[in-house]
């Protein structure tokens, strides 16, 4: 598999933030999932993609977005086959906001919102607003107070960051000055139901190397520097096929709730938005109790894009396609704050003991697979 079969793409990282840090976790984690991504595909891993270049072969793109079709377009990405990751017609589509409604009709919108995907999403996602105005959210927050505590999320946060916790008007208020009105004016802010110590699903689907892989599994949660509590990897089951094919495997009826929530929610983006295509779609999935005691489960967020999960996903893969009598596989991804050696069987993709911000240590894991009886 790690051999170059001719005539096979060449795999390019097309960077898109240009004040990333080429030395930091997020990068090099990128360039260590596009080299495996190479060998899966039977490519060679060509480096950060250079418009200048005359390439051989067609790239296969690895972004670190999700892109917008019309700059998908200019670089030859016309569908799922073309890159890892996902392509959508409105730049909104590819935040948190997408999950909730606006308040109402009368509501600011950005160009292109659908009222109608709301309707399509229905119960499948938490109760809760998106708004575009600090005004919208002040309202939405208010309404949405009389159920109990609520959450507020930056729309581009990561791993749990750039989120506030409110349970009376007052708390609303001091969250939303922080968050400023100029970022809400600018990306939204998603206001939803807060679940205290819920359990979060990540669901997934992959098109890679001609072939459709689906997962389920588990977010697991770590403490940073600070001792707050961010993303600390997953623990995934990955199989053959889409999304129905997870209903085969032996699971709890939560974690069948969040595959099918999680399915529900991709069905109605593609109905809702046509032009939109993703060969990489991952949903959070969030289950637990409200404040008053209400149980909930909706998806969260999605992403069309390399991700947090990705390194398991792709060790994953790679064990299906090279053992065919494998039924299921499972797999995890870490990441850790604190100074410790891989344990035996890691994969390792980021490894700094003395690194002062981010995580230390970033690895992946194959633990077991399952044969057909």
């Amino acid at each position: 598999m790690d051999k170059i079969a001719p005539g096979a793409r060449p795999v390019v990282l097309l960077v898109t933030q240009a004040d990333h840090d080429p030395d930091g976790h997020d990068h090099r984690t990128r360039i260590a999932m596009a080299e495996r991504i190479a060998a899966l595909r039977g490519g060679a891993y060509a480096g950060e993609f250079d418009a200048s270049a005359r390439y051989a072969v067609r790239p296969y793109f690895v972004p670190d977005c999700t892109l917008l079709l019309d700059r998908a377009d200019a670089f030859g990405i016309r569908g799922e086959e073309d890159l890892f990751g996902g392509a959508v017609p409105h730049a909104f589509l590819a935040n948190k906001t997408i999950s909730h409604p606006l308040l109402g009709a009368e509501a600011v919108a950005p160009r292109g919102w659908s009222m109608r995907l709301a309707d399509r999403l229905g119960d499948a996602v938490l109760p809760g607003f998106s708004a575009f105005s600090y005004d919208d959210a002040l309202a939405a927050g208010r309404r949405l107070l009389e159920g109990g505590r609520i959450r507020l999320k930056s729309p581009l946060g990561i791993g749990g960051g750039d989120q506030a916790v409110a349970a009376d008007p007052a708390e609303l208020e001091a969250a939303l000055r922080e968050i400023g009105e100029r970022e809400v004016r600018e990306h939204g802010v998603v206001i939803e139901r807060d679940l205290f110590d819920p359990i979060t699903y990540s669901v997934g689907r992959l098109r890679l190397c001609g072939a459709c892989f689906a997962y389920y599994g588990t977010q697991l949660s770590v403490e940073d520097r600070a001792g707050k509590a961010v993303y600390g990897g997953s623990e995934l089951v990955v199989v053959r096929g889409g999304f129905d094919a997870l209903e085969k495997l032996e699971a709890t009826e939560a974690a069948f709730t969040a595959v099918r929530l999680a399915a529900r929610y991709d069905a109605a983006v593609a109905a809702e938005f046509p032009g939109f295509f993703a060969s990489r779609r991952n949903y959070d999935v969030a289950g637990g109790a409200d404040s008053e005691g209400r149980e909930h489960i909706g998806v969260l967020e999605q992403s069309w894009r390399i991700g947090g999960a990705t390194p398991a996903e792709l060790a994953a893969v790679r064990v299906l396609i090279e053992d065919p009598e494998s039924a299921w596989v499972a797999a995890s991804t870490h990441e850790t704050y604190r100074p410790q050696k891989p344990p035996p069987g890691a994969h390792v993709h980021f490894h700094d003991p003395r690194r002062e911000d981010g995580p230390v240590l970033k690895y992946s894991m194959v633990r077991r697979h399952g044969h057909p009886a």
